[in-house]
């Protein structure tokens, strides 16, 4: 069974996502923190975009892990704080578009999946990496919570932003994300869309749970 959690920065996905597979004892992957790791192995290896042959070599090489916390390895190496600095978050966006970087990320998404039960999220989960997924959500919220909660998530690691400059990167990141050619961020026409601006987790997990109920 696969659950797909889609939507834009800050809607909530990899919370009410971690939550939720907690809740049914099934495994939570978070798509988004791989391309962030991918991201972040790029920088340390200093690879040039717009060179694509070192580009697919990099990834032919990389092997991406999750432990039993949800903490992230990339080859080995815990990143998990790393992948959500300054740095990293500035530049995803212009990495997540890369046909190359999106092929390669599928293909290891789907291989993880085959034998388990996942609650997946990220911005194309229901619409190309499991297009046939049982249930589908597109979590969305406004803008101003979805600052607010960014910002309260890199205040924890140490990270130093306005509230307008995040306000900034999320708007860039929107931007981007459903504009881009490959893949974009879309809702699925069968994904039920869930507003997530004033709910509480525990709210918006028991209405994702009861709609699995009521569709089982």
């Amino acid at each position: 069974m696969i659950i797909a959690i889609d939507g834009p920065s800050g809607s909530g996905k990899s919370t009410t996502a971690k939550i939720l597979a907690e809740r049914l004892s099934i495994t939570h992957l978070d798509t988004g923190a791989m391309y962030r790791a991918v991201t972040w192995g790029l920088i340390q290896q200093n690879i040039n975009l717009r060179n694509t042959a070192h580009l697919i070599d990099f990834l032919s090489k990389i092997n991406i892990s999750f432990n039993k916390l949800n903490e992230i390895f990339l080859n080995g190496e815990n990143i998990s704080l790393e992948i959500r600095k300054k740095d990293i978050t500035s530049r995803v966006s212009l990495v997540s578009s890369i046909v190359e970087v999106r092929s390669a990320l599928v293909r290891i998404q789907r291989e993880m999946s085959e034998d388990m039960d996942y609650v997946i999220e990220g911005r194309d989960i229901g619409t190309v990496v499991f297009p046939n997924a049982e249930y589908k959500f597109f979590l969305t919220a406004d803008l101003d919570i979805r600052a607010e909660r960014r910002m309260n998530e890199l205040t924890k690691i140490g990270e130093d932003f306005t509230i307008d400059e995040i306000k900034n990167l999320i708007e860039k990141r929107d931007l981007k994300d459903s504009t881009r050619e490959n893949s974009p961020l879309r809702k699925a026409i069968d994904a039920i869309e869930i507003d997530t601006s004033s709910l509480t987790v525990n709210e918006q997990i028991k209405k994702i749970i009861n709609i699995i109920k009521k569709n089982k």
